[in-house]
């Protein structure tokens, strides 16, 4: 690791400190889980112990708005589900959307691809949550590293982060 490199460089470790300051700061209700690396929703959810409905899948989408315009969406979807890309096109009025390049979401989001978080502190970026995912008391993620996750509230987390609930999954 380069010294003074980003969030993204580091593993994410200064993005997870950010994350666990505000949700001390903001009396949130979770639990850290410690797991062997795993970023991939399914094999994680299994070390975790979730079932992959709460789980936040968390996916940096690229909506192009006419030929100049481009927008960043960090879609959370329930782990079962992917992302409806035409659906997170559709909200933005979008001619095209992909997603982002694994650089741009990383720089994005603050660390690692596989370990990106359900809160987007990136004024880029905006979150937009399934509803689908708020069913349940709460939400499991990897927390900006690949051995660590945390069992968040959905209250805590809705009230938060604050996201855009908007149907952005399909089966």
């Amino acid at each position: 690791m380069e010294a003074g490199g980003t969030a993204a460089g580091n593993g994410g470790h200064a993005t997870y400190e950010k994350l666990i300051a505000l949700l001390d700061e903001r009396g949130a209700a979770y639990r850290v889980l410690d797991h062997a690396p795993e970023g991939a929703t399914e094999a994680v959810s299994a070390l975790r112990g979730n079932t992959l409905a709460q789980a936040a899948k968390c996916i940096i989408a690229m909506v192009k708005i006419g030929k100049k315009e481009k927008r960043f969406a960090l879609a959370v979807v329930p782990g079962d589900r992917r992302i409806d890309l035409a659906a997170v096109k559709a909200l933005y009025g979008g001619t095209y959307v992909s997603f982002a390049s694994p650089e741009i979401a990383e720089e994005l989001a603050g660390s690692p691809s596989g370990t990106i978080l359900p809160f987007a502190f990136d004024e880029r970026l905006e979150l937009i949550v399934d509803p689908d995912l708020l069913d349940h008391a709460e939400l499991y993620f990897n927390a900006a590293r690949l051995d660590r996750s945390l069992a968040l509230s959905t209250e805590d987390y809705r009230a938060i982060a604050e996201p855009r609930v908007e149907r952005v999954s399909t089966v």
